[in-house]
C-alpha cells in the first residue's frame, strides 16, 4: 500500500482529472450562473477530464522513467488514442443522441396530436445523454491543463 501512495504519475494523473473536473463545475457556473455539482462525474464541457488524466500520466513517466522510455512510448500512444476518441467518436455519438432525442420529441407530439382526445397523451422514452465528446478546444485545454498539473505535482513532490 505504501507504494501506491508514492506512485508520483498514478497521483499526478488522479490530482488532473480530479482538478479538471472541479473545473468544469466553476466553467459551467460561469457559463450559466447555475451551480451544476453534476459536472464532477459528467463528461464533455471544459476542460476534457479524460484528456488532462492521459496527458499528466505521460508527463510523469516522462520525468520518472525518462522521455525514451518504453512506458512513455505506452502512456503517450494512449493519450493520443483517449484523445481522438473524445473530439472524434464520442463526439459524433453525442450529436447523433441529439438528433434521435429531437426525432423522440417530434414523433411524441405526431401522436398527441392524433390523440388529442386522450386522456394521457404518450410520453418520450429515456433521452440519449448528448454530452459524450468535446470540441477540440476542449481536449486542447484539458492537454495542457493535465501537462501543467504533472509539472506542478512534479515540482511538489518530495523527492
Amino acid at each position: 500500500m505504501h507504494q501506491v501512495l508514492e506512485n508520483y504519475p498514478l497521483w499526478a494523473s488522479i490530482i488532473a482529472i480530479a482538478l479538471a473536473q472541479f473545473l468544469k463545475v466553476l466553467w459551467n457556473y460561469a457559463l450559466h450562473r447555475v451551480w451544476d455539482w453534476n459536472w464532477l462525474i459528467n463528461t464533455g464541457s471544459m476542460p476534457s477530464g479524460h484528456t488532462a488524466a492521459v496527458t499528466s500520466l505521460a508527463t510523469a513517466v516522462g520525468l520518472q522513467e525518462g522521455w525514451d522510455s518504453p512506458t512513455f512510448a505506452i502512456t503517450t500512444i494512449l493519450a493520443i488514442i483517449v484523445m481522438y476518441d473524445a473530439t472524434g467518436v464520442r463526439r459524433h455519438a453525442g450529436m447523433q443522441a441529439q438528433v434521435l432525442n429531437r426525432l423522440m420529441e417530434d414523433f411524441t407530439e405526431l401522436l398527441a396530436e392524433i390523440r388529442r382526445n386522450k386522456i394521457n397523451p404518450p410520453q418520450a422514452g429515456v433521452k440519449l445523454k448528448e454530452i459524450l465528446g468535446h470540441q477540440p478546444i476542449e481536449v486542447f485545454t484539458g492537454a495542457w491543463f493535465g501537462i501543467f498539473i504533472s509539472l506542478l505535482v512534479y515540482w511538489l513532490w518530495p523527492k
